[in-house]
C-alpha cells in the first residue's frame, strides 16, 4: 500500500513537473514569437566569460544573416558609429556604476553593407555576484532610424519655419525702411521743386529725382530678386547630378578675363571623383558669386591666389572657396557678413551693393545647405560650404 502510494505521488511529481517544463517551454516560445513579430532583437550578455549571445533579429537589423558568428562585445562597440561612441560607452558606464535598474540609450550603429542605423538599446541586469557586480545582462535592439529620419525632417521643417520667420520679419522691415526712405527723398526734391524760382535751381533738383528714381528702380529690382529665391524656400528636387571638378572649371573659365584684368591666380583643386546632387542652376550662382568677390576683393599690392578645394565625408560634400585678398574684418562684422545691404570695404567699392552674399546664403539654405565664412583683415577670406549627401542619415 505505501508502495503504491509513493508510486502515486512520484508519477504526480513527474507529471506536476513536465506541466511546468511545458508551460516554460509555452511561455519562452510565446515571448520568442512575440519578439520576432515586433523586429526587436535580443541580447544576453555574460561578463566574466565575456561572451555575447545575440539574436537573428539583433542580426537582421544590421543586414547579417543568422548563422553569422559574433559572441563578443567588442566586435558590437567597434561598429558603434565614430561620433557617438563616447556618449555610448559613457552612458553604459554610468548604468553598470550607478544606480539605475535600466538601461536605454540611442546611437548609430554600421551594418554590414557599411551604412549606419539608428538603435535604441535597452538593458537591465539580471545576475550580480557577491559584490552585487553584474555577472550578466539582457537587452534588447530596435531600429528606430524611421523614426529618427521622421524626426530629423520634422527639426529641419521647425528650423526652417523658425528661419524664415525671422528673416521675414527682418526683410519686411529693410523693405519698408527703404521705400520709406526713397518715398521721403521724392517728397522733399518735389516740396523744394515747387519752391524753386530759377531754371536752373528746378534742373538741378530734377537730376536729383533721376538719381533717386534709379536707386528705387535697383532697390525693387534687388528685393524682387530677393523675393523670387524666397519665395522658392528650398528646392523639393536635388536631382541633378553634377561632376564638381569640370563644373567648377567652366565658372572659373568664364571669369578669365576678370582674373586677369586683376592679375589673380585661379586654382581649382576640386577633387575629380566628388559628384553631388543638386539643383545645378543655384550652384552656379553660389560658386560665381563667391569666386567673382575673391577676385574683386583681391589684394593688389600682392600676388592674388584663389582656391576652390572639396572635402567628402560619409555625410557631407563639402566646397572651399579661399583667397589672399584684403579680407573683412569679422571683429567687427562677423553678425552682418550674410545681412541684405552691408558692405565691408568702405566707400573704395562704389559697384558693392550689400546683397551679394545675402543671395548667396539664401540660395544655399535653399539647396538644403549651409555657409560660413572665416576671415582676417588683410590676409584673406575663406566660404566653407556644406551639403549633405541624400543618403546619410
Amino acid at each position: 500500500m505505501n508502495f503504491i502510494a509513493l508510486t502515486l505521488k512520484n508519477i504526480k511529481s513527474i507529471s506536476y513537473n513536465i506541466f511546468n517544463s511545458q508551460a516554460a517551454t509555452f511561455e519562452a516560445n510565446k515571448y520568442k514569437h512575440a519578439l520576432e513579430l515586433s523586429q526587436v532583437g535580443f541580447w544576453d550578455w555574460h561578463i566574466h566569460k565575456n561572451e555575447v549571445h545575440f539574436s537573428k533579429e539583433s542580426k537582421h537589423i544590421l543586414g547579417y544573416p543568422e548563422d553569422y558568428s559574433f559572441n563578443n562585445a567588442q566586435y558590437w562597440n567597434e561598429q558603434v558609429h565614430p561620433e557617438d561612441r563616447e556618449a555610448y560607452f559613457e552612458s553604459f558606464k554610468q548604468f553598470l556604476e550607478g544606480p539605475n535598474l535600466l538601461y536605454e540609450h540611442e546611437y548609430r550603429i554600421k551594418g554590414i553593407n557599411g551604412q549606419y542605423k539608428w538603435i535604441l538599446d535597452k538593458a537591465k541586469v539580471v545576475e550580480r555576484d557577491a559584490n552585487q557586480k553584474a555577472t550578466r545582462i539582457i537587452g534588447t535592439h530596435t531600429d528606430i532610424s524611421k523614426s529618427k529620419q521622421s524626426e530629423d525632417l520634422l527639426k529641419k521643417k521647425l528650423d526652417v519655419i523658425t528661419n524664415q520667420n525671422k528673416r521675414l520679419y527682418s526683410f519686411t522691415h529693410i523693405v519698408s525702411h527703404n521705400l520709406r526712405t526713397h518715398i521721403g527723398n521724392f517728397k522733399n526734391i518735389l516740396e523744394f521743386y515747387n519752391e524753386a524760382t530759377s531754371e536752373t535751381e528746378k534742373g538741378t533738383l530734377m537730376g536729383h529725382l533721376q538719381t533717386i528714381s534709379k536707386s528705387l528702380s535697383t532697390t525693387i529690382k534687388d528685393l524682387d530678386d530677393i523675393v523670387s529665391i524666397k519665395s522658392k524656400s528650398k528646392i523639393s528636387e536635388l536631382n541633378e547630378s553634377v561632376e564638381l571638378y569640370p563644373f567648377t572649371s567652366t565658372i572659373i573659365n568664364s571669369l578669365s578675363l576678370e582674373s586677369e584684368k586683376n592679375e589673380v591666380r585661379i586654382h581649382n583643386d576640386v577633387r575629380k571623383e566628388v559628384v553631388l546632387l543638386t539643383n545645378k542652376a543655384y550652384l552656379e550662382s553660389v560658386l560665381y558669386n563667391l569666386i567673382s568677390n575673391a577676385i574683386k576683393y583681391s589684394d593688389p599690392n600682392k600676388q592674388s591666389e584663389v582656391t576652390i578645394a572639396s572635402m567628402e565625408t560619409e555625410s557631407h560634400v563639402r566646397i572651399l572657396i579661399s583667397d589672399n585678398g584684403i579680407g573683412i574684418d569679422l571683429n567687427k562684422f562677423k553678425d552682418q557678413v550674410f545681412e541684405i545691404y552691408k558692405t565691408f570695404h568702405g566707400t573704395k567699392r562704389k559697384d558693392s551693393r550689400g546683397i551679394g552674399l545675402f543671395i548667396t546664403k539664401t540660395q544655399v539654405e535653399a539647396l538644403n545647405g549651409e555657409i560660413q565664412v572665416e576671415s582676417n583683415l588683410n590676409h584673406g577670406t575663406a566660404f566653407s560650404l556644406s551639403f549633405k549627401k541624400q543618403n546619410a542619415l
